[in-house]
């Protein structure tokens, strides 16, 4: 038991030592721990870095030394005949040196600034990286950066410039990769041949250091910069967009120029504390003016033909674009997302030596730009408004390729070139292709159809309607379809876009023909075959879609580069014809016709040709005139069987109208470039004629319709002959024509009142349009009701010119108001030569009104109806032979629309007319007007009579309060022989002259205190 007991006590230890048993075991695990740790977290380090440089391939020796030794290559652009156009430009400026070229300064201020330990790193420098971090932790004065120069010319090699931890861990590796295969010679030129400088005095952006002393200093041996000089240029590549003293134009930059001084201070401090130069050298340095030493501002130096230069480089990028990118469209690479890389793509071919051959011929290009650039064929300069413009594109539509180009008027005014780059408001020559030509492709009109240039309403999204008009703010009724593209009217064309080919089969036509500027919005752009399109067309692209009618149906698309070569000839890009037949042989045949005629054809809008083209005759032309609102462009579109010219004119700013001759511009720098084009070119030019194809056959049909003609069609000689396609000839027989009776009120025919004499009415053959012109007017008159009345047009403004001969509809609007019209006044006679007089009056106020009749009472005999009623709407004039020997009376009735008929109008007289007496019997002498105490009263106007069965009443306007007049005489004649009576007085404006007697002849006279007037005009009562 005690034995038991002794093993089970406890072992008794020191606490000393069982305090360092304790922390053994502690630090033991805590070791091992850390092990543990730092192996999961290498681990996942290692994982990290690998993951980050996974997709990374490991460049060998050959491609490091090659990239190093890459520069930018020189590239030429050609025209046709492989003679050069010139240099392909870039905005960089690079001198390539070797380390032989570094002068000492040059190395230490780049040193001791970028990388001081550059000579003793294998490409990366803790270091330095750590002092970095320091520096910025800090926010310490100087602040140098971590990467070294192995590592900033690996990230501008081959890596992009943006500051992930991928990025910066491939630097590292590549880094490490080229400090094994390069020199450190062959890595500071290479760092000096390629990191930028900013911006030169003659604008360039400055590559290099020996491109950064000629273009800032003006310095072209290295060995002449001073040590100040040297760190101002070493102080740049970190921010050369900031630390410049010259802006992209070449002009001092004095905020750019104060940082770059800045950065100069830096740089000279950290060469003095690394030892690189002396307290002396540094003194100087700091003291020396540079701004006096910077090279004055220049121009950029441009080539002969830099429009065409510059658009032979954007052409070119965008084709290797597309070329590295097949998913982007041309229409892609003008949307800001794209921008980048439409700079990328031209940068690398700028640098990569690349030959540029284009369409382009020589003698065309230079004749065009002559033209152009001759003041004496445009508008004077305008303060206001700036250049006249222009641009045009001559093609071979056959190939698609461009011969000739007219980018603008000066270069060194508007860079942009208006012919590819701007877009305009293509006005009417957007009929051709939206409206005639897919319509006669569909089948739907051929050059005799009959189309009514008559108004329509559209709806419109701010106003609530819109009623287009004719540049001639006129209608021409029913018209051909040719005439109303020779005569370039509006309304055909947007009712056969709107109403018959259909907005969105219209622009997928239109699409088919090249054209890419139009908008999603378009698609509800009622007007946009006028012109109404949200951006536009381009010359390029209107003058593309124009050529696939000259070329049968098949569209080339535009082309200006046929090949382009690397710097070693081996051919990268060659154009390949992709003709598209967009529409058949047949309506490019019809098309071409109806635009010959819109310059030979009676009124065709460019009919002046004929005699600007010097060659008229001699090769066949066809074209379509344009222009916008204002004209603030113009536009013309031709065409011979070989070549298609489109020009453009205006100003820059569409608001800016052109000059009365600008109106022609176009047409006319069309006729100046054919006319030398035609001289310099003759081959061009082989064809006389424009090919008819099979199908095409002449045929008439009814001018009323276009339909084929009916009887009544060849009896009211309503016929039409043309060029039709065969299977398009109509099928039905002219159905338009009627003849009927009819009434017309405000220049519009209407069914009659039943009522209606029919003497007032028409009967002749008349023509059913599709919409009749008596409902159509009502649908304009309710929408000109919904606007102010400042805004209003007098309704007359929308009857066409045809309007006569339009078939009715609808009854005479025109309602019996119950009573009979008041007579017409203002009776009017003027006698002519040869015997006669003509009567004018005119219309009566009252609403109903239907016409006129007149009556004439020759030498005191019963007044009887002489001539044609006249009808309300036509002239209030009548002619008649009167002789003066004889008494000639006049008086108008009108009659209203269930033919009530007016009192006579008063009397007009002409020829031997007896005098009424100036006393009427028996009134003494009441008549002097001699009186001391004032003056008679004149005598009344505007009376009137008016008949029952038993009295006739005699009105009168009552005269003025000053006459004071107390009593109206009243006399009376039961023939004209000159003796009257007088039958009363009143002191009323009226008197009534009870039966039986009562037809005759009456007059009124006035009295007042002094006495009595002489007589009114008479009037007859019958």
């Amino acid at each position: 038991m005690q034995e038991e007991e002794r093993q089970l006590s406890p072992i008794k230890r020191s606490k000393w030592r069982t305090f360092g048993l304790i922390s053994f075991i502690t630090i033991k695990w805590m070791v091992y721990f850390g092990i543990f740790i730092g192996l999961l977290a290498g681990g996942a380090v290692t994982g990290y870095v690998a993951a980050l440089v996974k997709d990374e391939e490991v460049r060998p020796r050959t491609v490091i030394e090659e990239k190093v030794s890459e520069n930018a290559i020189t590239g030429f652009v050609y025209f046709n005949d492989e003679t050069l156009v010139g240099q392909l430009r870039t905005s960089e400026d690079r001198m390539i040196i070797t380390y032989e070229d570094l002068p000492p300064q040059v190395i230490n201020a780049v040193l001791g600034i970028e990388d001081n330990n550059f000579l003793e790193h294998n490409g990366v420098d803790i270091n330095g990286l750590g002092r970095a971090v320091k520096q910025k932790l800090l926010n310490e004065d100087t602040q140098t950066g971590g990467s070294t120069l192995t590592q900033q010319l690996a990230r501008r090699m081959f890596l992009s410039l943006d500051k992930t931890d991928s990025r910066k861990i491939k630097e590292i590796f590549l880094s490490l990769r080229m400090e094994r295969y390069l020199t450190k010679e062959e890595i500071l030129t290479a760092y000096l041949n390629k990191v930028p400088f900013g911006n030169g005095s003659s604008g360039y952006n400055l590559f290099g250091i020996k491109a950064a002393a000629k273009g800032i200093f003006n310095i072209t041996d290295l060995n002449k910069l001073n040590i100040s000089q040297s760190a101002y240029l070493a102080g740049l590549p970190q921010r050369p967009s900031a630390y410049t003293a010259f802006t992209g134009k070449g002009q001092f930059n004095e905020q750019g120029f104060e940082l770059a001084m800045g950065r100069q201070k830096t740089v000279l401090k950290r060469m003095f504390e690394t030892g690189r130069i002396t307290q002396q050298e540094y003194d100087e340095a700091l003291t020396f003016d540079i701004r006096q030493s910077l090279a004055e501002p220049s121009e950029k130096a441009y080539t002969t033909y830099p429009y065409l230069m510059l658009e032979a480089e954007r052409q070119a990028a965008e084709i290797m674009l597309m070329q590295q990118d097949p998913t982007l469209k041309k229409e892609d690479l003008t949307k800001k997302e794209n921008a980048a890389l439409m700079e990328e793509a031209r940068d690398h071919l700028l640098r990569g030596g690349y030959h540029v051959y284009t369409t382009i011929d020589k003698d065309i290009y230079k004749l065009m730009r002559e033209i152009g650039s001759n003041e004496k064929n445009f508008t004077p300069y305008s303060e206001e408004k700036g250049l006249e413009q222009v641009a045009a594109i001559m093609l071979d539509h056959k190939t698609g390729a461009i011969l000739g180009m007219l980018e603008g008027r000066d270069f060194y005014e508007e860079q942009l070139n208006y012919a590819t780059q701007m877009t305009r408001q293509p006005g009417s020559t957007m009929k051709t292709i939206a409206s005639y030509l897919p319509a006669i492709e569909m089948g739907i009109i051929q050059p005799a159809s009959i189309i009514d240039d008559a108004p329509i309403v559209m709806k419109d999204g701010e106003k609530g309607f819109h009623i287009p008009m004719n540049v001639n703010r006129k209608f021409a009724g029913l018209v051909t379809a040719r005439d109303a593209l020779n005569r370039s009217l509006n309304l055909p064309a947007l009712k056969v876009f709107n109403e018959e080919v259909k907005i969105e089969n219209a622009w997928e036509f239109v699409k088919k023909l090249g054209i890419t500027t139009l908008q999603p919005e378009d698609a509800y752009s009622q007007t946009g075959v006028i012109g109404g399109l949200s951006i536009g067309v381009s010359v390029e692209e209107l003058t593309n879609a124009y050529g696939a009618i000259p070329n049968k149906g098949e569209f080339n698309d535009a082309f200006m580069i046929s090949r382009i070569t690397d710097a070693n000839g081996k051919i990268v890009y060659e154009h390949k014809m992709e003709p598209k037949q967009v529409f058949s042989e047949q309506s490019a045949f019809l098309m071409t016709d109806m635009l010959t005629t819109v310059i030979t054809g009676k009124g065709g809008s460019g009919s002046k040709l004929m005699s600007e083209f010097d060659k008229f005759g001699e090769i066949p032309i066809a074209g379509k005139t344009g222009s916008t609102q204002s004209y603030g462009d113009v536009w013309f579109m031709g065409f011979t069987p070989e070549v298609t010219l489109g020009v453009w004119s205006g100003y820059e700013e569409q608001i800016n109208s052109l000059s009365e001759a600008g109106k022609a511009r176009a047409r006319q720098i069309w006729a100046l470039i054919m006319n030398k084009v035609t001289d310099t070119k003759p081959e061009l030019f082989t064809t006389d004629s424009f090919d008819r194809p099979s199908g095409i056959v002449k045929a008439t049909v009814s001018s009323a319709s276009g339909l084929l003609p009916s009887q009544l069609t060849k009896e009211a000689g309503m016929l039409v002959t043309d060029w039709f396609n065969q299977k398009d000839i109509p099928k039905k027989t002219d159905d338009t024509l009627v003849k009927m009776a009819y009434i017309t009120y405000e220049g519009v025919n209407y069914l009659p009142n039943s009522a209606t004499p029919q003497e007032f009415l028409k009967e002749k053959i008349v023509i059913k349009r599709k919409k009749p012109l008596d409902a159509l007017m009502d649908e304009i008159r309710e929408a000109q009701a919904k606007l102010p009345a400042s805004s209003r047009r007098p309704m007359g403004v929308y009857l066409p010119a045809d309007a006569d001969n339009n078939a009715p509809s609808k009854e005479d609007p025109r309602a019996d108001d119950g009573s009979p019209p008041p007579p017409p006044a203002n009776i009017r006679l003027q006698a002519e030569a040869g015997g006669s007089v003509i009567l004018t009056f005119s219309n009566s106020t009252a609403k109903d009104v239907v016409g006129y009749r007149i009556y004439k009472s020759l030498n005191q005999g019963n007044y009887q109806k002489v001539g044609e009623s006249l009808p309300s709407d036509g002239e209030k004039r009548a002619k008649f032979y009167a002789s003066s020997s004889q008494s000639n009376r006049y008086y108008v009735t009108a009659v209203d629309v269930v033919g009530k008929e007016s009192a006579p109008s008063r009397i007009a007289e002409y020829g031997n007319v007896p005098i009424i007496p100036e006393l009427p019997v028996g009134n003494g002498d009441t008549n002097s007007n001699n009186s001391e105490t004032g003056t008679v009263p004149s005598a009344p106007s505007g009376l009137q009579g008016i008949k029952n069965e038993q009295s006739v009443l005699i009105s009168w306007s009552p005269n003025s309060v000053s006459d004071q007049v107390t009593e109206y005489h009243v006399y009376y004649s039961e023939t004209n022989n000159g003796q009257y009576t007088r039958i009363g007085s009143t002191s009323e404006s009226s008197f009534v002259n009870p039966g039986p007697l009562v037809s005759g002849i009456y007059y009124v006279t006035s009295v007042n205190t002094v006495g009595e007037s002489g007589p009114s005009s008479s009037i007859i009562v019958e």
